[in-house]
């Protein structure tokens, strides 16, 4: 465990995570005496080689589907917008995308973008505790449908879409209509959580990162079903089976899938720690603040990402003073923290402009226990009370 954990109270796992030292361990080796090039032919770079194509079979027995259909990239963003552009990349721009109202802007802003070239684009609305609603999207398909993106799990709520159902809704439309439609998910949030195997879930791309999972930032995959079509982002060397070119970063790549086992193997376990101290950090803040709201059933959604309101209050102010005490929490999503504009998932579940900017986001992560709930809640109730002052 870091010194940094041990001495603060780190409460943003959703936004990322250090390198746990196991899976520092394991990538260490490739950075100075396992360096070659996998592309060469000598033993040093074969052995680079050789751990990418290890690296590729642990993720694909995770995933239950062949190493063929792993390809590995930068992380989320990356994945997202290769399996968006890449399998829209044609002229052709006749055809409908259906996505939800709450994804990550790494989904949202690349299927913009084809809205832009005229590819005609639907954004499903949710209910007031974030799930997709079902009804409206099976009335939005149609024969021009060429790709569906819907998120595993929410960033910002913890919200799980029922990705099974979904498939089966899909499915069903194309025996029906004899037509094509890809079945996308943004994964990011799912590993250590929810089972990542693709065959139940019956999904055709997958994008997960590493950073999320005790892994470095700046690695992650994309799954690709065999017999579906993407275009790569990349051009050059042709690596990656051709999808994605550039020198492979072996390190990052080794260091993914050593977190990724290791948060498979964990994840029951995981599931039952974040379940007991998020269920103990409810009961606390029921106990000692009276006026706060919980976006979102906690019926629907992982334990360990919890989203909370505070009626009078800017979640700004109130991360800022949890930070001086050194506590660390969110707003939301880590990529548009900065951004003074209520969260478009919020907003997307009917919480008001007011409701939505008194938010924040509480993650809990592998080594949180529950002396951390506690010091939370109290260093919270004195940054309430400290910016109820202020008011006066």
């Amino acid at each position: 465990m870091s010194q940094f954990i041990k001495e603060n109270n780190y409460l943003d796992h959703a936004a990322t995570t250090y390198v746990r030292q196991e899976v520092l361990e394991k990538m260490l080796p490739f950075f100075a005496e396992k360096f070659g090039n996998p592309s060469s032919l000598y033993d040093i770079a074969q052995e680079s080689k050789n751990a990418i194509e290890e690296s590729r079979e642990i993720c694909a027995e995770i995933l239950n589907c062949s190493p063929s259909e792993i390809y590995f990239t930068s992380g989320g963003t990356e994945s997202n917008n290769m399996a968006i552009k890449g399998l829209l990349s044609s002229n052709s721009v006749d055809y409908r995308v259906i996505s939800s109202s709450i994804e990550h802007h790494a989904v949202i802003h690349p299927i913009e973008q084809l809205s832009k070239r005229g590819v005609e684009v639907v954004f499903i609305d949710v209910n007031k505790n974030g799930l997709i609603n079902l009804e409206s999207f099976r009335k939005k398909i149609n024969k021009s449908t060429k790709l569906v993106s819907f998120m595993y799990v929410n960033n910002e709520i913890g919200v799980v879409q029922d990705l099974r159902l979904i498939s089966k809704i899909v499915k069903e439309f194309q025996q029906e209509n004899d037509c094509d439609i890809i079945f996308h998910s943004d994964a990011v949030q799912a590993p250590g959580k929810l089972s990542l195997d693709t065959e139940i879930l019956g999904v055709d791309l997958m994008s997960i990162s590493g950073h999320k999972i005790y892994a470095p930032k700046g690695i992650g995959l994309l799954y690709i079903r065999n017999g579906i079509e993407v275009h790569p982002l990349i051009s050059g060397g042709g690596q990656e089976n051709q999808m994605r070119s550039g020198t492979e970063n072996v390190p990052y790549i080794v260091a993914f899938a050593e977190a990724l086992r290791l948060s498979d193997i964990e994840r029951h376990e995981n599931e039952r720690k974040m379940k007991k101290l998020s269920d103990l950090l409810i009961s606390t803040l029921n106990d000692r603040i009276t006026d706060y709201k919980l976006n979102s059933s906690r019926d629907n959604c992982v334990p360990g990402i919890i989203n909370l309101s505070f009626p009078g209050y800017e979640g700004e102010s109130i991360i800022i003073g949890l930070n001086f005490k050194g506590i660390y929490v969110s707003s939301g999503s880590a990529c548009s923290s900065a951004s003074l504009e209520p969260s478009h998932v919020l907003s997307s579940m009917g919480l008001t402009k007011e409701e939505s900017l008194s938010s924040i986001r509480v993650s809990l992560g592998k080594y949180n226990n529950e002396n951390h709930i506690y010091d939370f809640v109290n260093a919270l109730e004195a940054v309430l009370s400290q910016l109820a002052s202020y008011k006066k």
